[in-house]
């Protein structure tokens, strides 16, 4: 018998206190190498998308993956890739830790959509009052401390 799931995420990490260190020029290039990443993984890539300051991922993870060792080797990854290429000279690392938020298939278009349009949204709400917000909405307790 074989393994199936249909778990749809959103995973959200950022920058080392959140400074705004992905420039646009080189944002894109930075989301296909992270889709690269998990399509290897056999991930279900729906869409990469973020601003200057954090990354968000609306994906299928594989069975056999676990989610915080996924973003640990996308981080560790994408560090190498800014750092060899030097796509981001101001950045420093990301900050510890991730956001990952489940969704119904109902959501799928939705979050899609969300994840695509991360500059107009922040045009009226910064990341980290975003990432305060998912937290709030889908009632995981947190110390703002550490946000």
């Amino acid at each position: 018998m074989g393994t199936y799931t249909r778990i749809l995420y959103q995973i959200v990490f950022h920058t080392q206190h959140w400074e705004p260190t992905l420039t646009k020029r080189n944002r894109e290039k930075l989301f296909a190498f992270i889709a690269g990443i998990l399509i290897k993984k056999n991930c279900f890539v729906y869409q990469v998308g973020g601003i200057e300051d954090h990354i968000h991922i609306a994906t299928h993870v594989h069975p056999v993956i676990s989610v915080s060792g996924l973003v640990k080797d996308i981080k560790l990854a994408c560090v190498d890739l800014i750092r060899t290429e030097k796509l981001f000279p101001h950045f420093k690392a990301w900050d510890e830790g991730f956001g990952a938020f489940t969704y119904t298939p109902e959501a799928q278009k939705n979050l899609i959509q969300y994840v695509l349009n991360q500059e107009i949204h922040h045009k009226h709400e910064s990341a980290r009052e975003e990432y305060l917000r998912l937290l709030r909405e889908f009632n995981i307790e947190f110390e703002e401390k550490y946000i």
